[in-house]
Formats: C-alpha cells, sequence, structure tokens
C-alpha cells in the first residue's frame, strides 16, 4: 500500500475535489471521525467545513494547516468498504490525528480503487500536530497494516518510482486520461537521449508522439500532439495537444529532459546492468525469439526496426527496472544494428517489426508461449496507473505553499 500526503491552506480545495469526485458518482464517504453528522446524510462541503472550523479558527497562525492523504493498495487486494474503512481509522489513529475530525472518502475513478482522507493538522485547543519525519512513520505504518491485513506490500522501488505504466486502450475509452497516464510519468521520471528514443518507449504503450511546427503572426512555433495507438499501429482519434497534459510534456521540457537524462545516465551508469545482459544473452540465445524472451526475464525488452526486405536498420532497447531508453549503437559496435542482422538473419521466421506499436501490449489474442504476452506481463505487472486529476491536485497545493512562501 502506498501513502501519498500533501499540506495545504485551503480546506476548501481539499474538499471541493473530493465533492467533484461524489457527484461524478465514481467516489463516497465512507466514513468520518469526530465530524458534525447531517441529517440527511450527505456531507456537503459546507456540513464538513462547520467540522473543520473551531480547530482552524483556534490557531490561525498555522502556515497550512489542512492535510489531504491518499491510501491506495495494490489492485490485486480486493478490499470491501468496511476493510477500508478499519484501514483508514487504523492509519490515522498511528499517525497521531486519532482524535482529531476527519473525512474518508472512496474513490472508485480509476481501476485502482482507493481512499482519501482530509483533516486538519491543529488540535481543539490550538496545538498544532508536529509533522517532523510524518513519510517516514506514514511507510511504516503502511508496512504494519499490509502484514495485518494480508495487503501485498509495496516494495521500495514501487514506494519510490509510484505506479507502473499501463498501456492505453483505446477500446476503454477515456483516452486523455488514459494517455495522460502514460505521458506524465515517463516525462517526469524516465531517462532517453532523443526524441526518437522517447517515441520508441511511448509506442510500447499505445501512444503516439510527434513534432509540430508552423508560424503563428509572424513567429516560429513548434510543439507535441500525443494520441493513442490501436493494435494494428494506427492513430485512433484525434491528437491531442501536449498542453492538455502539462508543460512537462512539452517540446521544451521533453528536450530539458533529453538533456538532464544524458548527465543521469553517464553519473549513475545507467548502461552497465543493461549492456551485461544484452551481451550475456546474446552470446546464450539460441535464435531471435529466444533472445527476446530471455530480456524480457530481466525487465528488458527490444524493438527491432526492418526495412522491406527485412534487414534489421536499427535497435532500440528498454530498460524498465531502470526506466532507461537506448538505441544499441549507444553501447558499442558490438550491439549496432548490423550486428543483430548477421546474427537473427536466416533465423526461423519472425513478423516484420516496422512499426513500434507491434510491440505493444495487445488485447488478449496471443497464445501462452508468444513473445509478446510475455512483454504484457512485464508492462503490465502492477497496473496502478497513476491518476492525473490526483497528481495535478497535489501539484497545484505545493505550488499554493511555494507562493506563500515567497510572500
Amino acid at each position: 500500500m502506498v501513502a501519498k500526503i500533501s499540506s495545504g491552506s485551503s480546506l476548501y480545495s481539499a474538499l471541493a475535489y473530493n465533492q467533484h469526485k461524489m457527484k461524478a458518482g465514481v467516489a463516497k464517504v465512507l466514513f468520518t471521525s469526530n465530524m458534525v453528522e447531517p441529517m440527511n446524510g450527505k456531507f456537503s462541503i459546507g456540513i464538513c467545513t462547520q467540522s473543520f472550523e473551531p480547530y482552524l479558527l483556534a490557531n490561525n497562525r498555522t502556515e497550512n494547516p489542512v492535510i489531504h492523504i491518499s491510501l491506495n493498495p495494490d489492485p490485486k487486494d480486493k478490499l470491501n468498504d468496511e476493510q477500508f474503512a478499519q484501514i483508514a481509522e487504523e492509519y490515522m489513529q498511528k499517525l497521531g490525528y486519532g482524535n482529531q475530525p476527519f473525512v474518508v472518502y472512496k474513490h472508485e475513478d480509476i481501476d485502482r480503487h482507493h481512499i482519501h482522507i482530509v483533516s486538519v493538522k491543529v488540535d481543539e485547543t490550538g496545538k498544532m500536530i508536529r509533522d517532523n519525519f510524518q513519510h517516514r512513520l506514514s511507510m511504516r505504518i503502511c508496512r504494519e497494516l499490509e502484514r495485518k491485513y494480508g495487503l501485498i506490500p509495496a516494495d521500495e522501488k514501487q514506494k519510490a518510482a509510484g505506479y507502473s505504466l499501463k498501456a492505453v486502450e483505446p477500446k476503454k475509452g477515456n483516452i486523455k486520461q488514459q494517455i495522460a497516464n502514460v505521458v506524465r510519468p515517463v516525462a517526469r521520471s524516465w531517462h532517453f537521449q532523443s526524441f526518437n528514443e522517447y517515441k520508441a518507449l511511448l509506442a510500447i504503450y499505445n501512444v503516439h508522439v510527434a513534432e509540430v511546427k508552423g508560424e503563428h503572426r509572424g513567429k516560429l512555433y513548434k510543439g507535441l500532439v500525443y494520441a493513442a495507438l490501436n493494435n494494428k499501429g494506427d492513430v485512433y482519434g484525434t491528437p491531442i495537444k501536449s498542453s492538455k497534459f502539462g508543460k512537462q510534456t512539452g517540446s521544451d521540457a521533453i528536450q530539458k529532459r533529453i538533456e538532464k537524462s544524458k548527465v543521469a545516465i553517464k553519473t549513475k551508469n545507467l548502461k552497465e546492468r543493461p549492456k551485461a545482459i544484452i551481451s550475456k544473452t546474446l552470446n546464450t540465445c539460441s535464435n531471435r525469439k529466444d533472445f527476446e524472451k530471455q530480456l524480457l526475464k530481466n525487465q528488458i525488452s527490444v524493438l527491432f526496426r526492418e526495412n522491406e526486405s527485412g534487414r534489421i536498420y536499427g535497435v532500440t532497447f528498454i530498460d524498465h527496472r531502470q526506466k532507461f531508453v537506448f538505441n544499441g549503437s549507444r553501447l558499442g559496435k558490438d550491439f549496432s544494428a548490423n550486428v543483430f542482422h548477421e546474427k537473427f538473419n536466416g533465423n526461423e521466421p519472425h513478423a516484420k517489426q516496422e512499426k513500434a506499436p507491434e510491440f505493444v501490449p495487445p488485447q488478449s489474442t496471443f497464445t501462452p508461449d508468444s513473445t509478446l504476452e510475455n512483454l504484457v506481463g512485464l508492462l503490465a505487472v502492477d497496473n496502478r496507473g497513476e491518476n492525473p486529476e490526483e497528481e495535478e491536485f497535489i501539484r497545484r497545493i505545493k505550488r499554493k505553499k511555494r507562493r506563500k512562501r515567497k510572500q
């Protein structure tokens, strides 16, 4: 289970965010503690505010008195409402908020059902609840609750990196949010040294990205547009401007990410792990299919690009463990396209892979021994996709905090 804690000054914003979800029919009040109980059973923003206001008035000097927490179990943990409520109550008790008023919302807007908790960090006497080492304490509480309720543990990588990416499935609808769940975390935390490497990575997750250039009112401009890809590798639906997903997915931000990636790849020696694995696999594999399977077991996928005659002219590797995308030539001459063509040319027949989308997770039509299905298992091992609205809400709170500090 992963917990996310954010603090802010606006009680209304925290309540309105959850109220919006309730109006959309994808959330509900699951549990309350020390709150005014409405006669009609409906917890409106006004009713909730009545419970929190006395605490906030007791100490109006605290800079960010509102706390907003989300608790996110693994999707495979099938919890009922009673269990969610018990977990929320125990978590707040252990975190030091057991005597505070708080309201617990259950969100069902994405496959990963989770809960949100809104409370205040000032008690009824005006004393602030200390939050020193709060995140460390929260992690320890999550581990305790995992053991008590038999939940799937969140390993260190999950806790540090959030949720795994999930390939876009156009038929499921809500394409904009699905694309956002891919491009935002990729643009924020993956390493790539060129736009083509960035493009190859997104294609694995059924997302297409293209550069657009033009002139408007005498000024040159360039930008990016994103779109979903179907199983045939064709663009599905209308492309969406990068601005719809935030500044971090725009052309300038991606270029900055490329420059930062070059430094990180060098300083963190990210090439060493995949280079050793690919070299060993290349020497031990019996054919191309076996090569791909062995790499996937080590959380590395490979994308070959071929011309019409079947000659391999490019190869891209994706290290999912280190979040690192790179062309084979970056590892040296021994990993160039010519080497792989000579190694696999004349082996057993295989489908041409000119288009990157042929490597994306399919709907469900492959046989158990298919290399592509193994890739599905790798990429979809954890479908806890990030919720763009929640991530944007957290960023908005942090921006407000920074502005207030500057003032």
